[in-house]
């Protein structure tokens, strides 16, 4: 019975870091209707790297060194929010 109260408990403590971590996916899961975890929502990072790539095209299309250099920085970022193991903002404009 101890033994069952303690697994308990830690499954709680599970569930209460998953919601800490990520509301939406738990609120869908609870919802019985799952959602992408946080670690696989790509959208932003796909779009940020598309426009990265346009730009880095039409600056060395157009030889123009500024937008070249920006297209390059840019996709550099896009490239970096691909990682899933990233940290996650806290601040004025962090999702919560």
């Amino acid at each position: 019975m101890a033994h069952d109260m303690a697994h308990d408990a830690r499954l709680r403590a599970l569930e209460d870091g998953l919601r800490a971590q990520d509301p939406r996916f738990s609120e869908a899961m609870d919802a019985g209707e799952p959602c992408v975890p946080r670690e696989y929502r790509r959208g932003r990072a796909w779009l940020l790297l598309l426009a990265g790539l346009t730009a880095l095209g039409v600056g060395i299309g157009i030889g123009h060194g500024l937008l070249l250099a920006t297209g390059l920085v840019v996709s550099g970022l896009a490239v970096h929010l691909f990682d899933p193991d990233r940290p996650r903002p806290r601040g004025l404009f962090s999702r919560r």
